[in-house]
């Protein structure tokens, strides 16, 4: 009878102590778990800087970059949010190049246009040519889409691109730009004065003279 009334007493105790040893192997793997999340979250940390040093490195550059409204439509971050044509349009500074593009019917071209770039001539760039051969060439449909698309290349050309480069334009011309830093020239002849001006579908480099196709 003593034998049995110490087996049940074992068998008791031994049942009350299983759920709290149960509990510890559950909070331990809890922990660990935790551990781990916690440690991954820290990697992922991490990986995320390169990133950010990425888009600070994007940043717009160039003297002619005052003169870009600080907000607004206009604005760098206006201009983001809208195809390139549209965009321009809401630049006090390429108010002459986006009547051009409205003269030559090449909205809808460049706004429907994907992953391309734009070398946009301000409006001194357009006052360099002598008012006569200007008003002539708005009149030249023909003529001035030629112009036009000599500045746009059908690819997005990021600023270390254009160190030594060499590039196709829509109109079937080739132009090359060379430069390093926040200083590019274009054609030998055209200065970047704001440069990596980002559109909804183009990246913008603001330029000091119009580029003349070669006959």
């Amino acid at each position: 009878m003593q034998t049995r009334l110490r087996r049940a007493a074992v068998v008791a105790a031994a049942a009350a102590m299983l759920p709290l040893a149960l509990t510890a192997c559950s909070d331990s793997g809890s922990k660990e778990k935790s551990s781990d999340s916690a440690s991954s979250a820290s990697k992922g940390s991490d990986k995320a800087s390169p990133s950010d040093d990425m888009n600070t490195m994007s940043e717009p550059f160039g003297p002619g970059c005052s003169s870009v409204p600080k907000d607004g439509a206009g604005s760098f971050d206006g201009m983001a949010k809208d195809p390139v044509a549209t965009a321009a349009s809401n630049n006090p500074a390429l108010s002459t190049l986006v009547t051009a593009v409205k003269k030559a019917g090449l909205v809808d071209t460049l706004n429907n246009a994907k992953d391309i770039t734009v070398f946009a001539p301000t409006n001194d760039a357009f006052a360099k040519i002598p008012k006569a051969d200007l008003n002539k060439v708005l009149a030249d449909k023909a003529q001035l889409t030629k112009i036009l698309t000599n500045h746009v290349v059908g690819q997005k050309l990021a600023p270390q691109d254009l160190e030594k480069g060499s590039f196709d334009t829509l109109a079937k011309t080739t132009l090359t730009t060379a430069g390093s830093g926040e200083k590019y020239k274009v054609n030998d002849s055209a200065n970047v004065v704001c440069g990596n001006v980002k559109t909804a579908n183009a990246n913008v480099y603001i330029i000091d003279s119009v580029l003349m196709p070669k006959s």
